[in-house]
């Protein structure tokens, strides 16, 4: 318990530095997706509810695409029993390029009521959605108690989430990637819907209508970038590099050493499938993955935990079986590490 709650005191530390960036009202950057009636602004515009009730879901996206970006809001998830319900903050092009579109996902993914909460990040280039790149994670805190902030950075050289201003995934490009790396204008959606069929626990839990309506907050909207038309689907590169240039001079765009820190204390404690350390899926590992040796022995073939739950419950599995071991077998795991 006092090592929860000093990595959770941890995690606070570096959100309280947080990003310098400018907000903007629903009218000023977004336009209503689909659900109207399920989508209600506050009075003052700077915030918006999304409903899911048992005719429709609701969303929202930015008014114009985006080539490169930073796309961040702060959201509070629907409480009580959510099972099969899917709150998603995402950037996209599929409404434009149907079959080679790119797409960059926060995907919360419901929960049985009294269990932790949990969500996958995702990235697809070029119409990949056969070489999805999920990552899946819990979190430290309910994010149904109270606003959180989720941000999505994406430039020429990297893509980087974060969660409350702490780092917990970065993708850097390379040549090897190709059109896997998300190239083309994009637009910033925001939606609930229903999942049933996959959400939670593989689409054995589903949406229960009698919690209805489900609600979703957004607030303290940010999109920062260069923005195009929706009919330029190829927009002059010329005309976005100044502000590719800024995007990338500021200061959500590095990750310094104890922001580092903190992103891989996360994933040692919250990750629990990576699509990198799934050889079934990937008998030839994506070329962007960075393969930690000790990381990999916590993760089956399939990707997920080697011991399942949080990778603290993992390594006190692996103690007491180290524990359980004659003294020479230690050693000799010691050096295989």
């Amino acid at each position: 318990m006092a090592l929860l709650l000093f990595f959770f005191c941890c995690f606070v530390g570096f959100a309280a530095a947080t990003f310098n960036v400018t907000t903007l009202s629903f009218d000023e950057g977004y336009s209503p997706l689909f659900g109207d009636g399920n989508l209600v602004r506050s009075p003052d515009g700077h915030s918006v509810r999304l409903l899911l009730d048992v005719y429709t879901g609701s969303g929202f996206i930015s008014s114009s695409m985006y080539s490169h970006g930073f796309f961040s809001a702060k959201i509070k998830l629907p409480s009580d029993y959510t099972a099969g319900i899917v709150v998603a903050f995402y950037t996209s092009n599929g409404d434009v390029f149907e079959k080679s579109h790119d797409e960059l996902d926060i995907e919360f993914l419901g929960n049985i009521e009294g269990k932790p909460w949990r969500f996958q990040t995702n990235m697809y280039g070029n119409g990949s959605t056969n070489r999805g790149r999920e990552e899946r994670y819990g979190l430290w805190f309910d994010p149904s108690k109270e606003f959180h902030t989720y941000s999505i950075l994406w430039t020429a050289n990297n893509i980087i989430f974060y969660v409350d201003e702490v780092p917990i995934r970065e993708v850097v490009r390379n040549d090897k990637m190709g059109g896997d790396y998300p190239s083309k204008p994009m637009s910033l959606y925001a939606t609930i819907w229903d999942a049933s069929s996959w959400a939670t626990n593989g689409g054995r839990h589903k949406v229960n209508y009698e919690y209805a309506p489900f609600t979703s907050e957004f607030k303290d909207l940010v999109l920062e970038g260069c923005p195009t038309g929706p009919i330029q689907k190829f927009p002059n590169a010329a005309a976005c590099t100044e502000t590719d240039a800024w995007l990338e001079s500021r200061d959500y765009a590095v990750i310094p050493p104890k922001s580092r820190s903190a992103m891989r204390r996360f994933r040692q404690r919250y990750m629990y499938y990576s699509y990198c350390y799934d050889t079934v899926r990937y008998p030839v590992t994506p070329p962007e993955c960075v393969i930690d040796p000790a990381e990999k022995e916590r993760f089956q073939e399939s990707g997920r935990l080697r011991f399942g739950g949080s990778h603290r419950k993992q390594m006190r599995n692996a103690r007491r079986k180290r524990r359980s071991r004659p003294t020479s077998n230690v050693s000799g795991e010691q050096n295989d590490m």
